[in-house]
């Protein structure tokens, strides 16, 4: 029971660190879709709606798993 204790304190002070690269890659990783959805757009403008379309899906989901990963952290903290 004492091992469990130990990885579970060690756990709380790392959750803040995780919770924080969670939002960094979420921010990372809908800003290169953005700039990636701008750049199709300007190469093939009559796809526009299409493009933006797949895009708004693409971050709703990053920032979904970036939420869930969020609230594990918090919880971890707090347990």
């Amino acid at each position: 029971m004492e091992l469990l204790t130990i990885i579970l304190e060690a756990a709380q002070g790392w959750a803040g660190i995780g919770a924080g690269l969670a939002a960094i890659g979420a921010g990372i990783g809908i800003g290169r879709i953005g700039g990636s959805a701008l750049e199709s757009m300007a190469r093939q403008p009559e796809s526009t709606g299409d493009i933006r379309a797949n895009m708004i899906v693409a971050a709703a989901l990053i920032e979904g798993v970036a939420l869930f990963a969020v609230i594990v952290c918090l919880l971890v903290a707090l347990g």
